[in-house]
């Protein structure tokens, strides 16, 4: 007999955007992207942090005042799109902690990525989301809210007793 308790697919998934997440240096808000393709095989993850070469230490974190983070920082989805090298991303699901903004919507599009499931849609009222909406939906990218079984995944860094 199996065991019961295992999380599904799109749990599996978004615990690993959100693991991904862990990976950004930003202070305020730390978003992580997993696209997996239609044979659900990851195929690449991303989070959102400076580019390349650019030091999280020289460049800014600050979300107001004179210089911002917002003119240098690459959001997870373009990390994880960019992040494939080129592979096929046609009719992938791309897996995000939060709704995608109208300039990675553009890069979803344009990927070939036909489905985004998300947690939170907090920016929903903003013009960047609406505008985000609008282009997936005309584009016929498939839009999912996922309300997962689980709310907590454990992770134990250290190997179980007994193996």
């Amino acid at each position: 007999m199996k065991r019961s308790g295992y999380i599904s697919w799109d749990e599996y998934f978004m615990g690993v955007a959100l693991l991904a997440a862990h990976r950004s240096k930003d202070p305020n808000t730390q978003v992580g992207a997993c696209i997996v393709d239609p044979g659900k095989i990851i195929v690449s993850t991303g989070y959102n942090g400076f580019p390349h070469g650019c030091s999280d230490d020289e460049y800014p974190w600050d979300r107001e005042g004179e210089e911002t983070k917002y003119p240098f920082v690459v959001h997870a989805e373009l990390n994880a799109i960019l992040n494939s090298h080129g592979r096929s991303l046609e009719g992938a699901t791309i897996y995000v902690a939060l709704f995608p903004c109208n300039e990675c919507a553009k890069a979803i599009i344009q990927s070939g990525i036909k489905e985004v499931v998300y947690l939170s849609d907090k920016y929903a009222h903003t013009p960047a989301t609406k505008a985000s909406r609008r282009m997936l939906t005309s584009a016929g990218v498939k839009l999912r809210q996922l309300e997962p079984k689980n709310k907590e995944i454990t992770l134990q860094l250290t190997p179980p007793e007994g193996r």
